[in-house]
């Protein structure tokens, strides 16, 4: 064993490392980070875990995490978000890849005949609020000065922010933010109009030859306002194993899609900031996605990785942040309500149902005023639904990255069933366990959360694993070998 003078290391966190080092059962806690693969902020578990014989009742197998080093067991965080965890959400980017790719060209139980059906890419975006910071192109694709009459470099902060903040209309950003996954919900269904009017029969006909399937993700712009990406195919009435009718094309789904986009509205009503009409905007696109082994750029594997990329991403993509600003113990109502429904100020927030101060926040002026807009806003009882407190921190996004129909492709969580499934038979075939028999055997288990988040020592560890698998990774992309 070392022995190393401790006295003399000055960082608390390099003192914790050396003391687990030096632990006799250092291994075992390495091996636990280890299978984390880098994760920044795993869930901490006590319990323990039985394998009886529900025949005899002998217990041929058990676990209890009392005998591990800290005296729980690490479990991965599966944080989608990029800003909070590099390693969880390179996984859930990876997954919803084979989700995506699942859905254009087969596999996960999709055949491969889905290829064939009709499919396109559609970009569905927010209208203008005022006129904003940014670098207009060309025809031939050269960059133009800006509005403000300078070119503004790619990494310039004032892209995305308002020529005029006096005048931005931030309360109808914001409620747009807050409507989005409502306009998404409409257009979906003017979508499935569209398409019977143009093959000239009801919906409830339609219905019975075709279905609409989709798969979307969405994106922050640079001025704070989610956008859509959306893959939208056109099956037959069972899905993804029967082709639509000939007569239902790539041109009419493109007609109907651009058709349903300019049709769907939402009229928002209030005293305070007036009657509101919210839509997409007039920036549309929609370009159909390239046959399988196709030779261009807008292929199935392009779409796919396209996809994964932005459904790691959240509203700090866009200079914001990624942690909930209403206070937790009161629910951002700034008091507490006793048994008997009697209100007292919250102490965590100083009955401000803040809980971080808006001018303290390290955010840029224009993310600034949107948070406080939807602070504002949250506060009318009109908008009380739309949680506007609790989704600040979005800027009033509430829906979910990324969705898809039932019919498009497999789950997300059909993906992690089949990993854990995997990880589990080769854990039991590295530790010489016989297989066991489901229907004789039984696992009975407890389990109690502990708390998040690693030793100093071992967040060092953690960052050290990330930063070898990455190197490892970019070495394999760069070299095509592993």
């Amino acid at each position: 064993m070392v022995t190393l003078d401790l006295r003399h290391v000055a960082s608390p966190a390099v003192r914790d490392l050396l003391h687990l080092v030096n632990r006799p059962d250092f291994d075992r806690a390495q091996q636990q980070i280890e299978r984390l693969g880098g994760c920044t902020e795993p869930v901490r578990l006590i319990g323990r875990t039985a394998t009886v014989d529900s025949t005899t009742g002998e217990v041929l197998r058990s676990y209890t995490t009392s005998d591990e080093p800290m005296g729980s067991l690490l479990t991965a965080c599966g944080n989608r978000r990029a800003s909070r965890c590099p390693a969880c959400s390179r996984l859930y980017a990876a997954d919803t890849y084979h989700l995506i790719r699942a859905g254009l060209s087969g596999g996960k139980t999709v055949p491969d005949t889905v290829r064939t059906h009709p499919r396109v890419f559609a970009t569905l975006t927010p209208p203008s609020f005022g006129p904003v910071h940014n670098r207009p192109t060309t025809p031939g694709g050269d960059i133009r000065p800006c509005r403000c009459r300078k070119l503004h470099e790619p990494t310039d902060p004032l892209l995305g922010t308002p020529l005029n903040p006096q005048t931005y209309d931030y309360a109808g950003a914001v409620l747009f933010n807050a409507y989005a996954g409502a306009l998404w919900a409409r257009f979906t269904t003017y979508l499935r109009r569209e398409l019977a009017a143009r093959l000239g029969m009801t919906q409830k006909a339609a219905h019975v030859i075709l279905r609409v399937s989709f798969a979307k993700v969405a994106e922050y712009q640079q001025r704070g306002l989610v956008h859509f990406h959306a893959v939208i195919r056109l099956d037959g009435p069972d899905g993804t194993s029967q082709p639509p009718p000939p007569y239902a094309t790539v041109a009419v789904l493109t007609d109907a899609v651009r058709a349903a986009a300019a049709r769907v509205r939402i009229t928002v009503n209030s005293d305070a900031t007036g009657e509101r009409e919210l839509g997409w905007g007039e920036q549309l696109d929609v370009r159909e996605i390239a046959a399988f082994g196709a030779d261009a750029e807008l292929s199935d594997q392009a779409v796919a990785a396209y996809v994964a990329k932005y459904a790691t991403k959240s509203a700090d993509a866009s200079g914001a942040l990624d942690r909930a600003l209403f206070c937790r113990p009161c629910q951002g109502r700034g008091a507490t309500l006793l048994p008997h429904g009697t209100p007292i100020p919250c102490t965590a927030c100083d009955g401000s149902g803040q809980a971080r101060p808006l001018p303290r926040l390290a955010v840029a002026r224009h993310v600034r005023q949107m948070i406080r807009t939807c602070w504002e806003l949250g506060r009318l009882p009109e908008f009380a639904a739309l949680k506007l407190w609790k989704w600040a921190h979005m800027l009033g996004f509430r829906g979910h990255f990324s969705t898809k129909s039932r019919s498009y492709s497999t789950t997300l969580g059909a993906l992690r069933d089949a990993r854990r499934a995997w990880r589990t038979e080769q854990a039991r075939a590295h530790a010489g366990l016989p297989e066991p028999d489901p229907d004789t055997t039984l696992v009975v288990g407890h389990w109690a959360y502990l708390g998040t988040g690693y030793s100093p020592g071992a967040a060092l560890l953690a960052a050290a694993v990330w930063h070898r698998r990455e190197l490892e990774r970019r070495f394999i992309a760069e070299w095509g070998c592993g």
